[in-house]
């Protein structure tokens, strides 16, 4: 399973590049409002620095909702640069937009997933990747990564080849059951990855061994 990470904060990004487990970075609208990136001048420009960091897809949300609005923005997200991965809204129009960046060879994160069914319907338009949004489901008290399970064998029944990104993961245990269940790729914020490294018999086994080697 890969790792992106779902942020705007360049920091952030280089420090789980560095950690070595980076992948891929997520990121949205919102994310961008958070680090005060404002205006289409400077979050274009944020998205070629994270580019510069980040060897791998780069996800790019749009902000239209109609088909034309989606392909125009997609069109220019995509210039950018090789690792963008347009990503669009589970909608109508999304669904139109996705077939036709398929057809023009550009990659597309379908988002805003938490059905099946919508996930059967992006993977026919030829999205690259689908993105079920698991924590949110469960705050609707359903299992999502139940949900994840279920999309990963509907894929490998019908031999669709979109890729099952599982988003909005909210703890490291949701990386763990999504690894356990077939997704392709989690995004979390970079406190779910580091805290798969956090075992109390870690903490204690190590104490004793720097306690030991003192004695040596």
């Amino acid at each position: 399973m890969r790792f992106f990470i779902d942020t705007a904060n360049l920091d952030q990004i280089k420090e789980a590049h560095d950690l070595g487990i980076l992948d891929g970075v997520t990121t949205n609208p919102s994310l961008m409002a958070k680090e005060g990136i404002k205006g289409q001048d400077a979050i274009m420009q944020h998205y070629r620095d994270i580019c510069a960091i980040v060897d791998g897809p780069v996800s790019a949300e749009v902000i239209s909702t109609d088909f034309e609005g989606m392909v125009a923005e997609g069109k220019k997200l995509a210039a950018i640069h090789d690792n963008i991965v347009v990503k669009i809204p589970m909608i109508k129009d999304g669904i139109k937009a996705i077939k036709w960046f398929t057809d023009n060879g550009i990659q597309t994160n379908c988002t805003l997933v938490f059905s099946a069914g919508q996930a059967i319907l992006a993977a026919k338009a030829g999205a690259t990747m689908v993105s079920p949004f698991i924590g949110r489901i469960d705050d609707g008290s359903w299992d999502g990564v139940k949900l994840i399970e279920q999309i990963v064998n509907i894929y490998n029944a019908q031999g669709f080849m979109t890729e099952v990104l599982a988003a909005s993961i909210r703890s490291p245990l949701h990386i763990v059951r999504c690894a356990e269940v077939g997704a392709d790729i989690c995004t979390c914020p970079l406190s779910s990855i580091t805290g798969l490294l956090k075992h109390p018999l870690t903490d204690i086994g190590l104490a004793q061994f720097m306690a030991d080697a003192k004695n040596l």
